[in-house]
């Protein structure tokens, strides 16, 4: 019975890592270097599993035999690996893990409150102190954002320090204006690049399993396209119907089209797959100046939360 549930919560444990072939690279990211870490603040930690515990589960879930709430995630994870490429997995993982002796206690899994980085920045004595209206006399070294001397070549850019938290472990910054890209609270290593054969933020984002491993789903809105449907014919172009044309065309240029008409899709939209265009790793920086900017309608859920779909007409029609 011990053995079952091993082999069964194996499933969060290798949630958010991404196999491709025999690599385990990806698994970093959540699980860390030495498979120390508590993944998604509520799996065992790997390395104190045993190899055929390891192998089971990887089979189990090729298989799909078992896998709980992770099955659809770990499925399509080990679904071109070969009993070799498992075997080596399991190998790599428990090498590893020899290397570390530290022990990593189980985080929460309840909910945690979003943080406002931006409150610091936006201190009314900080703003007053920086404000050059009230000063009679404006130094070099307060022009600009390198707060030093023109002459002074040796200015450094401020210091960004990720974390290295395992997903689910780590806090999260609320978003900077309603409907923002939200932050990538985690650690990104083993995850990036995303290339046209590895994106392994699919794993955990899209909407059919965000929930059960506690990772924001996917929006609406990557599920659309909002391209107007081209064709070319009788030697004419056509987007949604109308004809693109100085001379006979409904419409001089494509820049006439101000809404296209979206239509819905079974997948990801592929001008969305490349994640980090959009999402990048969060960093508590200092700024060099305040910040007076304040966001409206940033309250509630649209902390944390999107509702773009409501909104992608707006200032259009």
């Amino acid at each position: 019975m011990v053995k079952a549930i091993k082999l069964v919560t194996l499933g969060s444990i290798l949630a958010a890592s991404a196999i491709y072939g025999a690599s385990t690279a990806a698994c970093a990211s959540c699980h860390g270097k030495n498979f120390e870490k508590v993944a998604l603040g509520k799996s065992k930690i790997v390395k104190n599993m045993s190899k055929d515990d390891i192998i089971k589960a990887l089979k189990g879930y090729k298989s799909g035999s078992y896998g709980g709430a992770m099955k659809s995630v770990m499925k399509s994870q080990v679904a071109n690996l070969s009993d070799k490429d498992i075997e080596d997995i399991a190998d790599a993982i428990k090498g590893a893990s020899s290397k570390s002796n530290s022990s990593t206690s189980a985080a929460s899994t309840s909910t945690q409150k979003v943080i406002d980085i931006n409150a610091k920045v936006a201190d009314k004595a900080r703003l007053n102190k920086e404000d050059l209206g009230n000063k009679k006399v404006v130094s070099e070294e307060m022009l600009g954002l390198r707060k030093t001397t023109l002459f002074d070549e040796n200015v450094k850019p401020t210091e960004s320090k990720y974390t290295d938290k395992a997903p689910g472990t780590a806090e999260r910054y609320e978003r900077a204006y309603v409907n923002a890209p939200p932050l990538i609270p985690h650690s990104v290593d083993g995850l990036l690049p995303i290339t046209k054969a590895k994106n392994a933020c699919l794993g955990c984002h899209m909407p059919a399993v965000a929930k059960s491993v506690g990772a924001t789903p996917i929006p609406p809105t990557h599920f659309m396209s909002y391209r107007p449907k081209t064709v070319f014919k009788n030697g004419v172009e056509v987007k949604d119907g109308k004809v693109v044309g100085l001379a006979k065309g409904d419409l001089a240029n494509t820049s006439d089209i101000e809404l296209a008409k979206p239509k819905k899709l079974n997948k990801l939209y592929p001008g969305r797959y490349n994640c980090s265009q959009c999402h990048v790793p969060q960093a508590n920086v200092d700024v060099p100046v305040g910040n007076t900017f304040k966001p409206d309608g940033l309250n509630g859920d649209f902390k944390a939360k999107s509702h773009l779909i409501d909104m992608m007409d707006d200032g259009v029609k």
